[in-house]
């Protein structure tokens, strides 16, 4: 019976396979193409002529003899160096989400166990404050970091980046820890630790999905933030989506967008390697995050 109910009809088993093919192609499209031009040359990736030359790459064998070239790779990362916006890019996702997680498991926590009124106003406050555009909180920065000539330096950029992702942490945090029964906490107190023994020891081990997953988020909005990190960062430290962004904006200078679609690829591998090494402790901790245990 059971085996009969999970068996699907051969059609409906087709339009099923026909519609995730489909939607993996189109997913995975963009980023394969990006990443086979970018062993080409300008002139056959943004061929106007003939846009087969992007794939045979015609006019990348006349000029380096060979149908692929790493001349956008090395232009990116030796002539433009761009390795120091990885480096900067690393900085700034590292104390985000260190500052992210160790605020929000605090406040998550103490949230989750709390019985006063007051909890439920001050999720919604942080919602709210989420909910603002990032470029409101930009704005307000500006002027003080001016003002204090700290504008252009990494820590402005994690200070107004921890600020915007804060609300998130502490509410996907406080909703893990609200799926923890209070009864682990009452137990390691008999046992003679302290509230803050009880959520080290024996709250966080049994956490490590839910804390793993929101770091995950917190990285990825430090990887991929563009408005901040564009206007609060100097032409020296950018991280790599501001540096994207400034080759795409010299497009007259020949070769320069070939930068750009190579530090694309460079820049998105890393993310598919993170996701790959802790898909089970997404999975995990989206679980634990969904059901009320």
């Amino acid at each position: 019976m059971a085996s009969r109910a999970q068996s699907l009809p051969n059609g409906l088993r087709v339009v099923l396979t026909s519609f995730i093919v489909v939607w993996l192609v189109m997913a995975a499209f963009p980023f394969i193409w990006t990443l086979w031009g970018s062993f080409k040359v300008e002139l056959d990736f943004f061929s106007i002529a003939d846009w087969t030359n992007a794939i045979t790459g015609r006019r990348t064998e006349d000029t380096h003899g060979s149908p692929f070239t790493g001349a956008g790779y090395y232009g990116a990362w030796v002539e433009e160096g761009f390795l120091h916006n990885v480096i900067n890019t690393f900085i700034v996702c590292f104390f985000v989400v260190l500052t992210s997680l160790t605020i929000g498991t605090l406040g998550g926590y103490a949230l989750s166990r709390s019985g006063y009124r007051y909890t439920f106003w001050l999720l919604i406050a942080a919602l709210i404050f989420r909910a603002m555009p990032p470029i409101t909180l930009v704005a307000g920065y500006m002027l003080p970091f001016f003002q204090w000539n700290v504008w252009g330096i990494l820590p402005t950029a994690i200070i107004v980046l921890v600020a915007i992702n804060q609300p998130f942490t502490l509410w996907m945090l406080h909703s893990f820890f609200q799926n923890i029964p209070k009864e682990l906490d009452e137990s390691a107190k008999v046992d003679g630790c302290t509230q803050f023994q009880a959520f080290r020891h024996v709250i966080i081990p049994v956490m490590w999905p839910g804390v793993i997953t929101t770091g995950l988020f917190s990285f990825l909005l430090a990887y991929n933030d563009f408005a901040v990190t564009a206007m609060l960062l100097s032409e020296d430290n950018r991280t790599m989506v501001p540096q994207v962004a400034a080759f795409l904006g010299t497009t007259y200078t020949e070769g320069n967008i070939m930068f750009a679609v190579a530090s694309v690829v460079s820049a998105t591998v890393p993310l598919f390697i993170l996701v790959m090494v802790f898909q089970r402790q997404i999975v995990s901790g989206l679980t634990a995050g969904a059901v009320k245990g």
